[in-house]
């Protein structure tokens, strides 16, 4: 990928990462080949996404003559993007950030866009994917890129849950943080105090109350609804936390039933039980 300075080559590859591509941003010109050599043997790494542009170390004949290269010899499974953006917006975007550009570092923003413009003609013509992003916004040059490029049927956007105990602290990466402690305790049961809410006796003694039937009711319809306008402003995850007073039990159980929901609605769901194993008397 490569590309007009500030034209958006560092939100694509931003989004590339989150489709799991293997990212490399400024890779110097002369390793380029080398690089692509190294990835035909390994069998780990099969998602690469690679930034090169004229900040590389080199003459700039040199980096265009190995991007003309690249993309003349491209393989199948191979994409040489360019991003270019027009001129007055460009000179727009180094205002707004208060950076030089980095072919006029000591001289006037649009002699350097020239500049480039110029230099960078011959890999535009060669580049098989063009993106203007001149009236793109962020979340929409995001959205561009994943249509184009995500795989499978491979969705960027996951849910991450957390269940945890207020005792210990909140979690700080917490996008929506629920309260469950209204729910009659297990741990005050001998029988269920060193079990958790993920064995099925505690399970059921949190879900079988009714209020928390109509917590998780009201707690899915809202999810329902969020979760699909979150997903479309281009944001990559959202982390859900669930607490009770030790983190054991109630949320525990209570993180285990969402998960299973919104798993079956189709997300990606990664689960966190953050303060499990804090209490004395589990595990032993």
């Amino acid at each position: 990928m490569t590309g007009m300075s500030g034209a958006g080559k560092t939100k694509a590859i931003q989004t590339f990462e989150d489709l799991g591509y293997f990212c490399v941003d400024n890779l110097p010109t002369a390793l380029l080949h080398k690089f692509i050599d190294l990835l035909q043997t390994s069998t780990e790494i099969n998602k690469v996404a690679v930034v090169i542009d004229l900040r590389s170390p080199g003459t700039n004949q040199e980096f265009v003559n190995s991007l003309r290269s690249l993309a003349r010899n491209q393989h199948e499974q191979e994409n040489v993007i360019f991003l270019d953006a027009a001129t007055n917006v460009l000179v727009s975007r180094y205002e707004e950030s208060r950076r030089n550009h980095p072919l006029a570092r000591n001289g006037r923003i649009v002699d350097g866009i020239e500049k480039e413009r110029s230099e960078m003609a011959a890999v535009k013509a060669d580049a098989n994917l063009v993106i203007d992003t001149t009236d793109l916004t962020s979340n929409q040059l995001r959205e561009k890129i994943i249509a184009s490029f995500e795989q499978h049927g491979f969705d960027p956007f996951h849910v991450e849950l957390m269940s945890f105990g207020f005792k210990y602290g909140l979690p700080l990466d917490a996008d929506m943080l629920f309260d469950v402690r209204f729910l009659s305790n297990p741990y005050y049961l001998p029988e269920l105090r060193n079990q958790t809410g993920r064995d099925a006796p505690v399970y059921q003694y949190v879900m079988n109350q009714p209020t928390a039937e109509g917590f998780f009711t009201r707690l899915a319809a809202l999810l329902d609804f969020q979760l699909p306008q979150i997903k479309n402003s281009s944001k990559a995850s959202e982390t859900i936390a669930i607490g009770c007073t030790g983190g054991q039990h109630r949320s525990v159980a209570m993180t285990e039933r969402l998960a299973q929901n919104l798993q079956q609605a189709g997300y990606t769901v990664n689960v966190t039980h953050r303060d499990i194993d804090r209490h004395e008397g589990i595990g032993k």
